[in-house]
């Protein structure tokens, strides 16, 4: 299924209005199967991209905006709902975000560990250097809105 197809079923059970525009569709970076499953679980309710890397033209994520998220495949796992953007310099990140990104134990030291690396290889990519004390980031808090979140107990 397509993701506008996914949203557009996603629209008629949220019964939300026929033109609410999708925000985006997309997968996470590194192990995109794995995190979206985490999302869809209700586990991730962030995420952390480079502002850095954006395109000059390339829009922000929105708050009040609805997104799928894919697997590595490109099939649509589930509907977000953003509910805050922040651009913050990469070195104000904190342990609030790093638990909400729901990765690994969780911690801080964890959170910081991976994405240093990711973000090396991400900067390395378009051609420029990782700078933790100068790079500036796009902080993202969202919920899943569809399928609704099964809740234990």
């Amino acid at each position: 299924m397509k993701p506008t197809e996914f949203f557009n079923q996603a629209k008629l059970e949220l019964k939300l209005p026929e033109n609410t525009p999708l925000q985006s569709s997309y997968q996470f970076g590194a192990e995109a199967d794995k995190l979206a499953e985490l999302v869809k679980k209700g586990i991730k309710t962030a995420t952390t991209s480079a502002y850095d890397l954006y395109e000059s033209n390339e829009p922000l994520p929105q708050i009040g905006a609805y997104d799928v998220i894919l697997n590595s495949h490109d099939e649509p796992v589930c509907v977000t709902y953003t509910d805050n953007v922040q651009v913050v310099p990469y070195n104000q990140v904190d342990a609030k975000h790093a638990y909400e990104e729901g990765e690994g134990d969780r911690s801080f030291s964890y959170w910081k560990k991976v994405h240093d690396q990711f973000f090396i290889e991400e900067y390395k990519s378009m051609g420029k250097m990782f700078n933790p004390d100068t790079a500036t980031m796009v902080l993202e808090k969202f919920h899943v809105v569809y399928p609704k979140v099964k809740q234990n107990g």
